[in-house]
């Protein structure tokens, strides 16, 4: 499963790369904090509305601390989804520690 670390995203999103963030975690914990300009889909629901994830735009997956969004690749590959899927490495917690410290870490 392809990653990508939290410095690596920052980098790619200053340069006006076109990728969509998803966050699988749950809905309280979206309410703690987020990545800027992600969609929230709980891991729960990620294979009732694939369709909202765009397969034609590059995505990121992440969650917590990158489980629950390795899992929700690996379901979305298993069903079918063509796009290219790529795991936050240390998820939120990883964006926290890496690049916006105003993040809160639960």
């Amino acid at each position: 499963m392809e990653e990508i670390t939290s410095t690596e995203l920052k980098n790619r999103l200053d340069q006006g790369d076109d990728i969509q963030i998803i966050d699988v975690r749950e809905d309280n914990e979206v309410a703690i904090g987020r990545l800027p300009n992600s969609v929230h889909i709980p891991l729960g629901q990620v294979l009732t509305r694939m369709n909202e994830i765009d397969p034609n735009r590059e995505t990121v997956v992440h969650c917590k601390m990158g489980g629950r969004s390795a899992r929700a690749i690996d379901a979305l590959q298993r069903s079918g989804f063509k796009g290219k899927l790529i795991n936050l490495k240390g998820g939120i917690i990883g964006w926290s520690n890496e690049v916006d410290p105003s993040v809160p870490k639960y």
